[in-house]
Protein backbone atom coordinates (compact mmCIF):
# COMPACT_ATOMS: atom_id res chain seq x y z
CA UNK A 1 0.00 0.00 0.00
CA UNK A 2 2.81 2.35 0.94
CA UNK A 3 4.59 1.66 -2.37
CA UNK A 4 1.33 2.28 -4.25
CA UNK A 5 0.90 5.63 -2.51
CA UNK A 6 4.45 6.68 -3.37
CA UNK A 7 3.89 5.58 -6.98
CA UNK A 8 0.70 7.62 -7.26
CA UNK A 9 2.38 10.66 -5.74
CA UNK A 10 5.28 10.39 -8.18
CA UNK A 11 2.93 9.91 -11.12
CA UNK A 12 0.93 12.94 -10.07
CA UNK A 13 4.06 15.04 -9.72
CA UNK A 14 5.22 13.94 -13.15
CA UNK A 15 1.91 14.94 -14.72
CA UNK A 16 2.04 18.35 -13.06
CA UNK A 17 5.62 18.81 -14.27
CA UNK A 18 4.69 17.87 -17.83
CA UNK A 19 1.69 20.20 -17.79
CA UNK A 20 3.84 23.03 -16.44
CA UNK A 21 6.47 22.39 -19.11
CA UNK A 22 3.81 22.42 -21.79
CA UNK A 23 2.49 25.75 -20.56
CA UNK A 24 5.97 27.19 -20.43
CA UNK A 25 6.84 25.95 -23.92
CA UNK A 26 6.35 27.96 -27.10
CA UNK A 27 2.70 28.52 -28.02
CA UNK A 28 1.47 28.64 -31.60
CA UNK A 29 0.38 32.12 -32.66
CA UNK A 30 -2.74 31.64 -34.82
CA UNK A 31 -3.69 34.44 -37.21
CA UNK A 32 -6.55 34.86 -39.70
CA UNK A 33 -5.88 36.42 -43.12
CA UNK A 34 -8.94 37.70 -45.04
CA UNK A 35 -9.04 38.40 -48.79
CA UNK A 36 -11.93 38.89 -51.20
CA UNK A 37 -9.98 37.79 -54.28
CA UNK A 38 -11.00 34.51 -55.99
CA UNK A 39 -9.09 31.66 -54.38
CA UNK A 40 -7.89 30.32 -57.74
CA UNK A 41 -6.31 33.64 -58.79
CA UNK A 42 -2.53 34.00 -58.89
CA UNK A 43 -2.79 36.85 -56.40
CA UNK A 44 -4.53 34.59 -53.88
CA UNK A 45 -1.95 31.88 -54.40
CA UNK A 46 0.74 34.44 -53.62
CA UNK A 47 -0.98 35.42 -50.36
CA UNK A 48 -1.26 31.75 -49.42
CA UNK A 49 2.47 31.40 -50.10
CA UNK A 50 3.07 34.31 -47.75
CA UNK A 51 1.14 32.51 -45.01
CA UNK A 52 3.09 29.30 -45.60
CA UNK A 53 6.41 31.14 -45.69
CA UNK A 54 5.79 32.80 -42.34
CA UNK A 55 4.87 29.44 -40.84
CA UNK A 56 7.96 27.75 -42.21
CA UNK A 57 10.39 30.46 -41.16
CA UNK A 58 8.99 30.60 -37.64
CA UNK A 59 9.22 26.80 -37.39
CA UNK A 60 5.48 26.62 -36.94
CA UNK A 61 5.35 29.20 -34.16
CA UNK A 62 3.11 31.38 -36.32
CA UNK A 63 0.29 29.79 -38.29
CA UNK A 64 -1.74 31.99 -40.62
CA UNK A 65 -5.08 30.64 -41.81
CA UNK A 66 -6.04 32.08 -45.19
CA UNK A 67 -9.68 32.92 -45.97
CA UNK A 68 -10.01 33.82 -49.66
CA UNK A 69 -12.93 34.59 -51.93
CA UNK A 70 -14.62 36.84 -49.37
CA UNK A 71 -15.36 33.85 -47.14
CA UNK A 72 -14.44 35.78 -43.99
CA UNK A 73 -14.76 39.42 -45.09
CA UNK A 74 -16.12 40.98 -48.27
CA UNK A 75 -13.99 43.51 -50.17
CA UNK A 76 -15.69 46.57 -48.67
CA UNK A 77 -15.44 45.17 -45.12
CA UNK A 78 -11.81 44.06 -45.02
CA UNK A 79 -10.28 47.16 -43.44
CA UNK A 80 -12.94 47.56 -40.74
CA UNK A 81 -12.82 43.82 -40.16
CA UNK A 82 -9.09 43.99 -39.46
CA UNK A 83 -9.48 47.00 -37.15
CA UNK A 84 -12.27 45.22 -35.28
CA UNK A 85 -10.32 41.97 -34.98
CA UNK A 86 -12.57 39.82 -37.16
CA UNK A 87 -9.41 39.14 -39.16
CA UNK A 88 -5.83 39.70 -38.04
CA UNK A 89 -4.54 40.46 -41.55
CA UNK A 90 -6.49 41.73 -44.54
CA UNK A 91 -6.10 42.33 -48.28
CA UNK A 92 -8.27 44.73 -50.29
CA UNK A 93 -7.93 48.01 -52.18
CA UNK A 94 -8.62 51.56 -51.16
CA UNK A 95 -11.31 52.38 -53.74
CA UNK A 96 -13.69 50.01 -51.98
CA UNK A 97 -13.75 52.45 -49.05
CA UNK A 98 -13.48 55.76 -50.80
CA UNK A 99 -12.79 58.64 -48.45
CA UNK A 100 -11.23 56.40 -45.80
CA UNK A 101 -7.72 56.93 -47.20
CA UNK A 102 -7.93 60.39 -48.80
CA UNK A 103 -4.18 61.01 -49.07
CA UNK A 104 -3.36 57.58 -50.44
CA UNK A 105 -6.13 58.01 -53.02
CA UNK A 106 -3.84 60.51 -54.74
CA UNK A 107 -1.79 57.49 -55.86
CA UNK A 108 -4.81 56.06 -57.72
CA UNK A 109 -5.25 59.10 -59.97
CA UNK A 110 -4.33 58.88 -63.70
CA UNK A 111 -0.64 59.74 -63.47
CA UNK A 112 0.39 57.61 -66.46
CA UNK A 113 1.64 54.45 -64.77
CA UNK A 114 3.10 52.09 -67.38
CA UNK A 115 2.84 48.87 -65.36
CA UNK A 116 1.90 47.24 -62.08
CA UNK A 117 5.56 46.80 -61.17
CA UNK A 118 6.25 50.54 -61.49
CA UNK A 119 3.01 51.57 -59.77
CA UNK A 120 3.56 49.13 -56.88
CA UNK A 121 6.99 50.57 -56.15
CA UNK A 122 5.61 54.10 -56.34
CA UNK A 123 2.80 53.23 -53.90
CA UNK A 124 5.24 51.82 -51.32
CA UNK A 125 7.61 54.76 -51.78
CA UNK A 126 4.69 57.13 -51.27
CA UNK A 127 3.68 55.50 -47.99
CA UNK A 128 7.22 55.42 -46.62
CA UNK A 129 7.82 59.04 -47.61
CA UNK A 130 4.60 60.60 -46.28
CA UNK A 131 3.27 58.04 -43.73
CA UNK A 132 -0.36 59.22 -44.04
CA UNK A 133 -2.11 59.29 -40.65
CA UNK A 134 -5.09 57.50 -42.19
CA UNK A 135 -3.25 54.19 -41.68
CA UNK A 136 -2.61 54.77 -37.96
CA UNK A 137 -5.19 52.21 -36.80
CA UNK A 138 -3.42 49.31 -38.51
CA UNK A 139 0.10 48.07 -39.13
CA UNK A 140 0.91 48.18 -42.85
CA UNK A 141 2.77 45.15 -44.20
CA UNK A 142 2.93 46.23 -47.84
CA UNK A 143 1.12 47.84 -50.76
CA UNK A 144 0.85 46.76 -54.36
CA UNK A 145 -1.21 47.94 -57.29
CA UNK A 146 -2.96 46.36 -60.22
CA UNK A 147 -1.76 47.09 -63.76
CA UNK A 148 -3.20 50.22 -65.37
CA UNK A 149 -6.91 49.85 -66.07
CA UNK A 150 -8.08 49.28 -69.63
CA UNK A 151 -11.50 49.57 -71.21
CA UNK A 152 -12.98 46.06 -71.58
CA UNK A 153 -16.18 45.99 -73.64
CA UNK A 154 -18.82 43.36 -74.36
CA UNK A 155 -20.11 44.36 -77.80
CA UNK A 156 -19.00 47.79 -78.95
CA UNK A 157 -15.46 48.68 -80.01
CA UNK A 158 -14.10 52.00 -78.75
CA UNK A 159 -11.54 53.71 -80.99
CA UNK A 160 -12.08 57.33 -79.94
CA UNK A 161 -13.63 59.38 -77.15
CA UNK A 162 -16.88 59.84 -79.02
CA UNK A 163 -17.43 56.06 -79.03
CA UNK A 164 -17.86 56.11 -75.24
CA UNK A 165 -20.99 58.25 -75.31
CA UNK A 166 -24.06 56.32 -74.25
CA UNK A 167 -22.07 53.42 -72.78
CA UNK A 168 -22.58 52.25 -69.19
CA UNK A 169 -19.29 51.00 -67.80
CA UNK A 170 -18.57 49.39 -64.46
CA UNK A 171 -16.32 51.61 -62.38
CA UNK A 172 -16.41 52.23 -58.62
CA UNK A 173 -15.01 55.26 -56.80
CA UNK A 174 -12.35 57.22 -58.60
CA UNK A 175 -12.68 55.03 -61.70
CA UNK A 176 -16.27 56.19 -62.00
CA UNK A 177 -15.13 59.80 -62.09
CA UNK A 178 -12.58 58.96 -64.77
CA UNK A 179 -15.24 57.27 -66.87
CA UNK A 180 -17.44 60.36 -66.55
CA UNK A 181 -14.55 62.52 -67.72
CA UNK A 182 -14.18 60.27 -70.76
CA UNK A 183 -17.90 60.53 -71.57
CA UNK A 184 -19.24 57.19 -70.30
CA UNK A 185 -21.82 56.52 -67.57
CA UNK A 186 -20.24 54.68 -64.62
CA UNK A 187 -21.98 51.97 -62.59
CA UNK A 188 -20.43 50.64 -59.31
CA UNK A 189 -20.97 46.89 -59.82
CA UNK A 190 -18.98 44.59 -57.45
CA UNK A 191 -16.16 42.92 -59.35
CA UNK A 192 -17.43 39.40 -58.76
CA UNK A 193 -20.73 40.40 -60.43
CA UNK A 194 -19.21 42.02 -63.54
CA UNK A 195 -19.22 38.81 -65.62
CA UNK A 196 -22.99 38.41 -65.30
CA UNK A 197 -23.60 42.15 -65.65
CA UNK A 198 -21.73 42.21 -68.97
CA UNK A 199 -23.35 38.98 -70.16
CA UNK A 200 -26.85 40.31 -69.44
CA UNK A 201 -26.19 43.82 -70.78
CA UNK A 202 -26.54 45.51 -67.40
CA UNK A 203 -23.23 47.21 -68.23
CA UNK A 204 -21.53 47.57 -71.59
CA UNK A 205 -18.13 46.89 -70.12
CA UNK A 206 -15.75 47.63 -67.29
CA UNK A 207 -12.60 49.63 -66.60
CA UNK A 208 -10.21 47.04 -65.15
CA UNK A 209 -6.78 45.57 -65.90
CA UNK A 210 -6.33 43.02 -68.68
CA UNK A 211 -5.69 40.32 -66.09
CA UNK A 212 -9.44 40.22 -65.32
CA UNK A 213 -10.00 38.59 -68.72
CA UNK A 214 -8.65 35.45 -67.04
CA UNK A 215 -9.04 36.01 -63.28
CA UNK A 216 -12.74 36.93 -63.58
CA UNK A 217 -13.32 35.08 -66.90
CA UNK A 218 -14.25 38.31 -68.70
CA UNK A 219 -12.72 36.99 -71.94
CA UNK A 220 -15.89 34.89 -72.20
CA UNK A 221 -18.15 37.95 -72.34
CA UNK A 222 -15.87 40.62 -73.87
CA UNK A 223 -15.13 41.25 -77.53
CA UNK A 224 -12.92 44.36 -77.33
CA UNK A 225 -10.25 45.93 -75.14
CA UNK A 226 -9.17 49.53 -75.69
CA UNK A 227 -5.61 50.05 -74.43
CA UNK A 228 -5.77 53.47 -72.76
CA UNK A 229 -3.17 53.06 -69.97
CA UNK A 230 -1.75 56.60 -70.24
CA UNK A 231 -5.17 58.04 -69.39
CA UNK A 232 -6.18 55.36 -66.90
CA UNK A 233 -5.79 55.01 -63.17
CA UNK A 234 -4.89 52.11 -60.91
CA UNK A 235 -6.16 50.45 -57.74
CA UNK A 236 -3.86 50.56 -54.72
CA UNK A 237 -4.11 47.33 -52.72
CA UNK A 238 -3.04 46.97 -49.12
CA UNK A 239 -2.01 44.17 -46.78
CA UNK A 240 -2.56 45.39 -43.24
CA UNK A 241 -2.56 43.88 -39.78
CA UNK A 242 -4.58 44.56 -36.65
CA UNK A 243 -2.47 47.00 -34.63
CA UNK A 244 -3.08 45.42 -31.21
CA UNK A 245 -2.23 41.99 -32.57
CA UNK A 246 0.94 43.38 -34.14
CA UNK A 247 1.96 45.17 -30.95
CA UNK A 248 1.42 41.94 -29.00
CA UNK A 249 3.75 39.85 -31.16
CA UNK A 250 7.21 38.95 -29.85
CA UNK A 251 9.92 41.24 -31.30
CA UNK A 252 11.56 38.38 -33.19
CA UNK A 253 8.23 37.54 -34.88
CA UNK A 254 7.68 41.20 -35.80
CA UNK A 255 11.16 41.35 -37.30
CA UNK A 256 10.58 38.22 -39.36
CA UNK A 257 7.16 39.41 -40.55
CA UNK A 258 8.71 42.68 -41.73
CA UNK A 259 11.40 40.77 -43.61
CA UNK A 260 8.98 38.37 -45.30
CA UNK A 261 6.59 41.24 -46.11
CA UNK A 262 9.44 43.11 -47.80
CA UNK A 263 10.15 40.08 -49.98
CA UNK A 264 6.48 39.64 -50.87
CA UNK A 265 6.14 43.33 -51.66
CA UNK A 266 8.47 42.72 -54.61
CA UNK A 267 6.92 39.37 -55.46
CA UNK A 268 3.46 40.95 -55.51
CA UNK A 269 4.64 43.66 -57.91
CA UNK A 270 6.03 41.00 -60.25
CA UNK A 271 2.96 38.78 -59.99
CA UNK A 272 0.63 41.66 -60.86
CA UNK A 273 2.81 42.33 -63.90
CA UNK A 274 2.67 38.69 -65.00
CA UNK A 275 -1.07 38.23 -64.59
CA UNK A 276 -1.71 40.77 -67.34
CA UNK A 277 0.06 38.41 -69.75
CA UNK A 278 -2.23 35.60 -68.61
CA UNK A 279 -5.23 37.82 -69.24
CA UNK A 280 -3.83 38.83 -72.63
CA UNK A 281 -3.43 35.18 -73.62
CA UNK A 282 -6.95 34.31 -72.45
CA UNK A 283 -8.35 37.21 -74.45
CA UNK A 284 -6.53 36.25 -77.63
CA UNK A 285 -7.63 32.64 -77.29
CA UNK A 286 -11.26 33.81 -77.11
CA UNK A 287 -10.85 36.16 -80.06
CA UNK A 288 -10.91 39.42 -78.09
CA UNK A 289 -9.67 42.35 -80.19
CA UNK A 290 -7.11 44.64 -78.53
CA UNK A 291 -7.25 48.24 -79.72
CA UNK A 292 -4.22 50.48 -79.04
CA UNK A 293 -4.96 54.19 -79.15
CA UNK A 294 -2.87 56.22 -81.64
CA UNK A 295 -0.72 58.93 -79.99
CA UNK A 296 -3.01 61.79 -81.01
CA UNK A 297 -6.10 60.02 -79.69
CA UNK A 298 -4.30 59.03 -76.48
CA UNK A 299 -3.44 62.70 -76.02
CA UNK A 300 -7.15 63.57 -76.22
CA UNK A 301 -7.95 60.99 -73.52
CA UNK A 302 -5.18 62.30 -71.27
CA UNK A 303 -6.44 65.85 -71.67
CA UNK A 304 -9.98 64.71 -70.83
CA UNK A 305 -8.93 63.17 -67.50
CA UNK A 306 -6.17 65.61 -66.52
CA UNK A 307 -8.53 67.94 -64.54
CA UNK A 308 -9.24 65.05 -62.16
CA UNK A 309 -5.99 65.50 -60.26
CA UNK A 310 -6.36 69.22 -59.60
CA UNK A 311 -10.04 68.76 -58.78
CA UNK A 312 -9.21 66.15 -56.18
CA UNK A 313 -6.41 68.24 -54.69
CA UNK A 314 -8.85 71.13 -54.28
CA UNK A 315 -11.26 68.74 -52.57
CA UNK A 316 -8.53 67.80 -50.11
CA UNK A 317 -7.64 71.45 -49.55
CA UNK A 318 -11.25 72.18 -48.60
CA UNK A 319 -10.94 69.34 -46.10
CA UNK A 320 -7.97 71.10 -44.50
CA UNK A 321 -4.93 69.66 -46.27
CA UNK A 322 -2.05 71.94 -47.22
CA UNK A 323 -1.91 72.87 -50.93
CA UNK A 324 1.89 72.90 -51.18
CA UNK A 325 2.19 69.52 -49.47
CA UNK A 326 -0.40 67.99 -51.78
CA UNK A 327 1.30 69.34 -54.88
CA UNK A 328 4.58 68.00 -53.52
CA UNK A 329 3.00 64.55 -53.25
CA UNK A 330 1.91 64.63 -56.89
CA UNK A 331 5.37 65.79 -57.94
CA UNK A 332 6.90 62.95 -55.90
CA UNK A 333 4.65 60.41 -57.65
CA UNK A 334 5.62 61.72 -61.10
CA UNK A 335 9.33 61.57 -60.22
CA UNK A 336 9.06 58.03 -58.87
CA UNK A 337 7.18 56.87 -61.98
CA UNK A 338 10.10 58.07 -64.10
CA UNK A 339 12.62 56.48 -61.72
CA UNK A 340 10.95 53.06 -61.60
CA UNK A 341 10.16 53.05 -65.34
CA UNK A 342 13.88 53.42 -66.00
CA UNK A 343 14.55 50.63 -63.51
CA UNK A 344 12.01 48.37 -65.22
CA UNK A 345 13.76 48.88 -68.54
CA UNK A 346 17.17 48.37 -66.89
CA UNK A 347 16.06 45.11 -65.23
CA UNK A 348 14.35 43.83 -68.38
CA UNK A 349 10.99 43.37 -66.65
CA UNK A 350 8.28 42.93 -69.28
CA UNK A 351 4.79 44.36 -69.06
CA UNK A 352 1.82 44.31 -71.41
CA UNK A 353 1.49 48.10 -71.50
CA UNK A 354 3.97 50.93 -71.19
CA UNK A 355 6.52 52.83 -73.27
CA UNK A 356 7.82 51.19 -76.44
CA UNK A 357 10.99 50.13 -74.61
CA UNK A 358 9.03 47.78 -72.36
CA UNK A 359 5.86 47.09 -74.31
CA UNK A 360 5.33 43.58 -75.63
CA UNK A 361 4.44 43.62 -79.31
Amino acid sequence: MKRMTIFLLLAGALMVALATAAEAGPKTIRLKFASYFPTAAKQSKLLEEFCAEVGQRTNGKVKIDFFGGGSLLKATKVYDGVVQGIADIGFSHIEYTRGRFPVTEIVDLPHGYPSAWVASHVANDFYRKFKPKEWAKVHVLWFNTCPPNQLILAKKAVYKLEDLRGLTVRGPGRVGELLKALGATPKPVPMNEVYEAMARGVVDGCMTPIETLKAFRLAEVAKYVTLCWEAANIYTFYVVMNKEVWDGLPPEVQKLLEKVSGEFEERAALVWNRVDFIGLKAGKEKGVKFIPLPPEEMKRWKEAVSPMTQSYLKELQRAGFNKAELEGMVSFIKDRIQYWTKKQIEYGIKSVTGPEAIRVK
